[in-house]
């Protein structure tokens, strides 16, 4: 590990070089780079995921930390690493100061493995609009967490007016086993009927402000044309946001899979006995692995996603994304259109850019005594 203070991304991409011809190439190819934007008191948590889901996936790591834009002078300190503490291939760790955290473009651009797909993932609040943020728009895919939020259906919300295919969200994720569960006991009683079957209603009973939860029951809705909706259940539900589903089938019988609080679920089905099935809770790691299984639009995401929210024909939009440029300094330049200021009112008065319209280039110029324009 090599650690770059006060740096510049052009010594990071020599230093990358560097270490790979002198302890030599630990992969010969990537799958993919993926990009995990994240703030200081998340890095940690985010590290240990991308190491885990960089095992599964051979990959190319550079891990974001916005640490104090306010910071009245941009400066850049990175970590580079091949097979070390953050897996087996090539990572890049990189704090980011002042105004070049809200820019991290222009550093990571450059380290991003050629010819690879890019996967960005945000490891707290997103961008209200993916199309303001570079690191968004040069993915093949994006990955946000909705249940990190506050309010995490207007977290949806937000996710499906902002929607483009190749966007998914780790709530969804989570869903994964009671999605596959529930699928299989519903081809169950098909299998034992020999013929398909109907699904005339149903609840999910949780947490109704869960965001996973209201993707399953998103999912349901889309699926079996029937609205299904999330109801307070009786036990405490996990970190899923789901304690059990019940869903009411034709010809007069119900299924309910119900979680056991022991890394399980249990099956109860007409005509056949209870049957207990792993049902557990995922690590982080788990999560953003499965995401990159596949880089392709996940459309049964796009339609839990539209029946949860209602915004219509999330699947019909563009997978481009047009990247809108606009400086924080400027008045009107965020998506809510409030202002961003580059020098924050504790900061005013010290500011070279500010005060004397010297940039980082022309000073280091100056100090190596060329002529500056």
């Amino acid at each position: 590990m090599t650690t770059l203070w006060d740096t510049t991304g052009s010594a990071v991409v020599k230093e990358l070089a560097a270490q790979r011809r002198t302890g030599g190439a630990v992969l010969s190819g990537v799958a993919l780079t993926l990009v995990v934007v994240a703030d200081e008191n998340r890095v940690a948590e985010a590290e240990e995921a991308a190491t885990a889901a960089a095992e599964q996936h051979p990959c190319r790591l550079l891990i974001v930390v916005r640490r104090q834009i306010e910071a009245p002078s941009p400066r850049l300190d990175a970590e580079v690493l091949i097979g070390g503490r953050l897996g087996p291939g090539e990572a890049v760790v990189m704090r980011m100061y002042g105004r070049l955290a809200l820019h991290a473009e222009s550093v990571v651009l450059p380290l991003l493995a050629a010819d690879a797909p890019v996967v960005t993932w945000w490891h707290g609040t997103p961008p209200e609009q993916l199309s303001t943020d570079a690191l968004a728009v040069i993915a093949d895919r994006r990955i946000t967490d909705s249940s990190l939020a506050q309010d995490q259906l207007a977290a949806l919300r937000a996710r499906a007016e902002d929607y483009a295919p190749g966007d998914t969200d780790l709530a969804w994720t989570r869903s994964t086993p009671w999605r596959a569960t529930l699928t299989s006991t519903v081809d169950s009683v098909s299998g034992r009927r020999g013929d398909a079957v109907r699904v005339l209603g149903g609840r999910v009973e949780g947490d109704p402000g869960n965001a996973t939860a209201l993707l399953l029951a998103g999912w349901l809705s889309a699926r079996c044309d029937r609205e299904i909706q999330v109801v307070s259940g009786e036990r405490r539900a996990g970190p899923s946001g789901v304690s059990a589903v019940v869903l009411e089938l034709d010809q007069d019988e119900q299924v309910r899979v119900e979680a056991d609080r022991r890394g399980g679920a249990v099956i109860h089905q007409p005509y056949r006995p209870e049957a207990t099935v792993a049902l557990p809770d995922r690590q982080l790691g788990d999560l953003v692995g499965e995401e990159l299984r596949r880089l392709d639009p996940d459309e049964p995401f796009a339609e839990a996603l539209e029946s949860t929210t209602g915004v219509p024909d999330l699947a019909y939009r563009s997978a481009v994304r047009e990247y809108v440029w606009f400086d924080p300094a400027e008045e009107n330049a965020g998506s809510g259109g409030e202002t961003l200021p580059a020098v924050p009112p504790d900061s005013e008065g010290t500011d070279e850019v500010a005060q004397q319209g010297v940039d980082d280039a022309d000073q280091g110029a100056r100090d190596a005594g060329q002529a500056v324009p």
